[in-house]
């Protein structure tokens, strides 16, 4: 899973594309979205037929899975599969979720210094691509992190609370909060300072990326000589901030507090050691010869919500949206820009990365974050297991409709209507009652859930944006459609 260009990239796309329109799998169906934005429909409609292709046999030894690496090694990677998850529960990938996950919890050890296996197979084996044993691996240090966020994110939005209570997981976060971060030394007070390879096998081969790359401190894997990445603090804020979320929704709210104390101070690391008072912008890395330098590595700021600062944030977008970025980094870009109040920008990149001259658009990630992007972002789609609850928000600056049908989230299944940016409806057709936060950009004085008047409550977001809201139940089988005036 190397962020590289080459023929074999071209040909696999081609060989893609030709199986799809040959042999569309029959499990693509289900979900469905339509839209007045005609281009953006046929996005969705090309990222969710890509997307199913890469669906693995659940018959295979690894169990099921789906593509999240490399199309031609047959396997998923850590870091993709904790980006794809999402898109996956939208299009029904829920048990190869499930599985890919698990396997990546499971398969922590002391023997690898707390690493799971940064790339396993559909033979269920570590890729070896990336592994030779125990001693002799690639690993990038965000990917517990970033695994640990995926498996919370995956119960808010489905419910399962297999997550964040299985023996396998509550272990993985514990070692991954503890022994991980000492093992590689990882405090928020060492990352300028720690050594660039304090795991390496002896003896140390500087030419064997195996040895090299045990233990890689940044998803950017073209710098050399790197002591620590921006990402890997964003990665560890995010990493230790979801832990608090996991603690506090167990009721454990003192070590709660003290896992969130212990967050920000990577956040303000961050902010006092990473950024450029002279170009205003974020470094991105800093190396054995102790200087600060910039390569990839500012849309995972953005992705782990490391950022506070709407001053910094917006330089930031703006420097990401200045420049062409490889497909794994611009695949994130469509949620990024939606959810920082670029929505524009947003649409952009989701016809960008849909669009068939696009090189390497059938890099998975792609199609999977084209879903994410247009249901999460656009739709404003956003489920809370802790509350059994849904938000939605139209984000759009047009006036037109979109919709769609028979989404999974929270047990049951829905489906969810823009029209226009003043009238939202949902339909609960699965079993289980939420609760739905209707929201609308502006301030607007009456709520009518069905035509009958409901409470309207305002707020303002970190944007400065006025939202009005009205909440109400939605029962199985039950559908309200809600109206701003």
């Amino acid at each position: 899973m190397n962020f590289q260009s080459s023929l074999i990239h071209r040909l696999l796309a081609a060989a893609v594309m030709l199986c799809i329109f040959i042999n569309l799998p029959a499990f693509a169906q289900d979900v469905k979205f339509t839209s007045s934005d005609k281009k953006i429909e046929q996005a969705f409609a090309w990222a969710k037929d890509m997307a199913l292709h890469y669906k693995g046999h659940p018959a295979d030894p690894a169990g099921p899975w789906y593509e999240s690496a490399l199309p031609p090694r047959d396997a998923f990677c850590m870091r993709d599969v904790s980006h794809q998850s999402i898109g996956g529960e939208i299009l029904g990938l829920k048990r190869e979720n499930n599985n890919m996950l698990t396997l990546f919890a499971r398969n922590i050890s002391a023997s690898k210094n707390w690493c799971s296996y940064w790339e396993m197979n559909k033979a269920g084996k570590p890729a070896p691509e990336d592994y030779r044993n125990d001693r002799e691996f690639w690993y990038n240090l965000p990917a517990n992190f970033d695994v640990l966020n995926a498996s919370w994110r995956m119960y808010l939005w489905t419910g399962n609370k297999y997550y964040i209570n299985d023996p396998i997981f509550t272990n993985f976060q514990e070692k991954t909060v503890k022994d991980y971060i000492n093992a590689w030394v990882l405090s928020s007070d060492s990352l300028l300072n720690r050594p660039a390879h304090p795991n390496a096998p002896v003896p140390f081969n500087e030419s064997d990326p195996f040895h090299r790359c045990r233990g890689l401190p940044s998803y950017s894997e073209g710098v050399p000589n790197l002591k620590t990445g921006a990402d890997l603090v964003a990665a560890l804020y995010r990493g230790l901030s979801t832990y608090s979320a996991i603690l506090a929704s167990k009721g454990k709210l003192a070590e709660a507090k003290a896992y969130a104390l212990k967050a920000e101070k990577y956040r303000h690391r961050l902010e006092a050691d990473w950024w450029d008072t002279k170009d205003n912008l974020y470094f991105t890395y800093y190396g054995k010869d102790g200087k600060f330098g910039r390569d990839e590595g500012e849309t995972f700021l953005l992705w782990f919500d490391a950022l506070k600062d709407t001053t910094r944030i917006k330089q930031t977008l703006s420097h990401l949206a200045s420049k062409t970025w490889n497909v794994e980094n611009t695949s994130y870009l469509p949620l990024i820009f939606y959810n920082n109040n670029s929505w524009d920008k947003a649409r952009d990149y989701l016809l960008y990365l849909s669009d068939k001259n696009t090189e390497r658009r059938e890099y998975p990630e792609v199609s999977f974050g084209v879903i994410e992007g247009i249901v999460q972002g656009m739709m404003g789609i956003t489920p809370n297991a802790r509350s059994q609850s849904i938000t939605t928000i139209y984000k759009t600056t047009g006036n037109g409709d979109a919709g769609i049908s028979n989404l999974p989230l929270l047990g049951t299944m829905i489906n969810v209507v823009h029209q226009g940016t003043q009238q939202s409806s949902l339909n609960n057709i699965g079993k289980l009652q939420i609760m739905w936060k209707a929201m609308f950009y502006g301030t607007y004085k009456q709520a009518y859930a069905n035509g009958r008047p409901v409470p309207v409550k305002h707020v303002t977001d970190n944007w400065g944006k006025h939202i009005s809201f009205a909440e109400v139940t939605v029962k199985p089988n039950q559908h309200i459609k809600i109206s701003v005036k």
